[in-house]
């Protein structure tokens, strides 16, 4: 495939060729730039169909014969790549189909320049290709591609990332200059976004008048802000976004003629204020909507019970896990945080498999993950995060069957162990790591549990460290590498043994959560300082009986968790108390329990999920935020005791279980079709199982 890339004449545009790579960097105001590239083809033949292959630096809208195509790339950014150090991720292109009916293809694209949000990336300057495959109805075809006779220019409207002034020049087009392919870009093994106009309001503004309105939505929406004013004079839109009440974000808009304008970066909305200010002698008017855009998903597996309230809060799970289905599974389009938050998308992740099922956009997630691994050598900036990855890439071998996924990330896998292993010293037990984040959003004698110190991080890194290494050896087991799963298993053993010897309070019969050392990798801000005071959590001492690292987890989840002492966890970390309460069977004790934590802000704002149950000081929660739902995927799996016993569900075991509700139906997508369970409170379970699966 031909990649020609193309961007402004530099002669012409002078400063909008380079910019920075992530949007991490200080960024200078002409970084920023929207530009139009524009070709017209006419065919002596009928066209049957055009398969497009495309991609774009930093981001791009395309059109084709006036109708949408896609939006783009699927590349990552952020925190991997603070100092714009290479090699770069690797770059990526879409593949779409289009059906035009005559014999043209006429194409417009806008590609804008610069990161502006931390999950964009840029190889540091613009550009914009396209290559395609025309078919034609007599059986002919002929290959377009992107070159020296598309035209393009600078859209001087768009000015800033919040700003857009229609009383700028508006330039003639000319000739786009080919630039050298820095990008070689690879098909992305996913289907560009859908996107769908939803939500519109029309408003007049008066002669003269500044006018205020207000828009609020039933849910919140990814998408972007679309505008389709019309105007014989100057009209200026300040458009508010809110997800609930704050106001997260303003775009200042002005307009000098009839315009459709549709904002260069999605946005996170359930609801806008709009101050509209009409500047001339003619009424003005204009419609507000929303694009909502998500990865295309269509079919939802459906689990509901005799509890209205609970029903209510897997609805609002499905709704935001789908809003966060991106070009990866955002954690939230308000933050838009980059690639490297694997704890928000290894629980996501599992939310999609027991409800869309469409694991393709984790699978490929944990691709770009293994690809950045290898750049980094290995490293990864959340630590504990970077196990989960590996979690993550073995359940999702799991619930495929995918040996192809586990084969591609192998070599990824070992350079992220290995560099795990430099963690730990002569004690056993993780000792010099660069830091000790994630572990929750909590507050702790006024120390954050985001970036904890030694005494609040430790024990809770070296759990994840060992759950990690056992995930790690299974793996290796499946691809037949026997040396390698023997020496992770072995680490794992060896680190169990350090744990339950140094981290282990036998008098409490509970795990503390670090030693009182000095931190001797500690830098002030990821790791700050040691102190000396020796702190009990819940965190690690789930994580012990989730993990099997004591020898009596049920009654060690028991006592965690009716000590109140112990502090309290945030929707993120209760994905692994309901993983640990699941497999230590202790699902009649607390499940129902924590599964009413959800109920109260849900019911207070059915909108979206919010980020934590208890809020921070310093810090923006949101309420789209995806690794909050993880009842969408534990409540099915309770409620079926599915056991997955050979990978793609090629042969499972059920035991379904009421969990003390009147009525529950349970849908559970799997590449044979839909397990459905009907259970009804004094009946026999009525299980219906899809032909190719064998169920124990």
């Amino acid at each position: 495939m031909k990649q020609n890339w193309i961007w402004l004449d530099p002669t012409r545009y002078p400063d909008a060729q380079t910019t920075v790579y992530n949007g991490f960097c200080d960024k200078k105001p002409s970084d920023y730039a929207v530009c139009e590239f524009v070709k017209s083809y006419a065919f002596t033949s009928k066209i049957r169909k055009a398969t497009l292959t495309y991609s774009g630096d930093t981001e791009f809208r395309l059109y084709c014969n006036g109708a949408f195509v896609a939006t783009g790339p699927a590349n990552v950014g952020g925190d991997f790549f603070i100092d714009n150090e290479k090699p770069w991720p690797t770059h990526f292109t879409f593949t779409s189909e289009v059906y035009p009916e005559g014999n043209t293809l006429d194409f417009h694209a806008w590609v804008k320049m610069m990161p502006v949000r931390i999950n964009e990336f840029s190889k540091g300057h613009g550009g914009f290709m396209l290559y395609g495959v025309v078919e034609f109805a007599d059986g002919t075809t002929q290959e377009i591609t992107t070159d020296s006779t598309w035209l393009c220019r600078q859209n001087h409207a768009y000015t800033a990332p919040d700003c857009y002034d229609g009383g700028q020049p508006v330039d003639a087009f000319s000739n786009a200059v080919p630039v050298e392919n820095i990008w070689h870009a690879t098909p992305a093994p996913i289907p560009p976004r859908t996107e769908e106009d939803i939500g519109a309001n029309t408003f007049t503004v008066a002669a003269g008048a500044t006018q205020e309105f207000d828009f609020e939505y039933p849910r919140i929406y990814s998408c972007f802000i679309h505008l389709l004013v019309k105007t014989q004079s100057p009209l200026h839109l300040t458009v508010q976004m809110r997800e609930t009440e704050k106001v997260e974000a303003s775009e200042h808009l002005t307009f000098t003629c009839d315009t459709e304008y549709i904002s260069p970066g999605i946005r996170s909305i359930g609801g806008y204020h709009v101050i509209a200010e009409n500047r001339g002698d003619t009424p003005a008017e204009a419609t507000l909507s929303m694009l909502e855009t998500h990865f295309p998903i269509t079919d939802c597996a459906m689990t509901e019970t005799s509890d209205e309230e609970l029903n209510l809060v897997l609805d609002v799970c499905r709704h935001t896990l789908k809003q966060c289905m991106q070009m990866f599974e955002s954690e939230s389009t308000l933050h838009c945080e980059p690639l490297a938050c694997t704890g928000d998308y290894y629980v996501e992740a599992m939310m999609t498999a027991l409800s869309y099922g469409d694991l393709r956009l984790a699978e490929f997630d944990v691709l770009r993950t293994a690809d950045i691994l290898r750049v980094k050598g290995g490293v990864m900036f959340h630590t504990t995060y970077s196990m989960i990855w590996v979690m993550m890439l073995y359940d999702l071998y799991r619930f495929t069957g995918h040996t192809d996924l586990l084969r591609q990330c192998a070599d990824a896998l070992e350079l992220l162990l290995e560099r795990m292993h430099t963690y730990v010293d002569d004690s056993g037990i993780v000792e010099n790591p660069p830091s000790f984040m994630f572990v929750d959003w909590v507050i702790v004698d006024g120390m954050t549990l985001h970036r904890p110190p030694k005494a609040l991080g430790q024990t809770y890194l070296s759990m994840f460290y060992y759950g990690g290494l056992i995930c790690g050896a299974k793996i290796y087991d499946v691809l037949g590498d026997t040396a390698k799963a023997e020496r992770y298993r072995s680490r794992a053993a060896d680190l169990k043994i350090a744990i339950n010897t140094l981290l282990y309070d036998p008098e409490r019969e509970l795990y503390f959560e670090g030693l009182n050392t000095p931190s001797r990798t500690a830098d002030g801000w990821w790791l700050p300082q040691n102190v000396e005071k020796r702190y009990y959590r819940l965190h690690s001492n789930v994580l012990a009986a989730l993990f099997g690292i004591h020898d009596n987890p049920a009654a060690l989840l028991t006592r965690t968790l009716e000590d109140e002492s112990l502090g309290y966890f945030q929707p993120y970390f209760a994905h692994f108390v309901l993983e640990a309460v699941r497999k230590t069977g202790l699902i009649h004790r607390f499940s129902r329990e924590i599964l009413d934590m959800w109920k109260k802000p849900i019911l207070d704002c059915p909108k979206g999920l919010p980020e934590g149950f208890i809020y921070q000081e310093n810090y923006g929660f949101d309420h789209s935020h995806g690794w909050g739902g993880t009842p969408l995927y534990h409540l099915p799996m309770v409620l079926s005791g599915l056991e997955i016993l050979e990978p793609g569900y090629k042969r499972i075991r059920l035991n379904p279980d009421l969990l003390d509700f009147a009525h529950a139906n349970v849908e559970i997508p799997t590449p044979y079709g839909t397990i459905c369970i009907e259970m009804r409170e004094g009946k026999e379970p009525v299980v219906t199982i899809p032909d190719g699966i064998i169920v124990e």
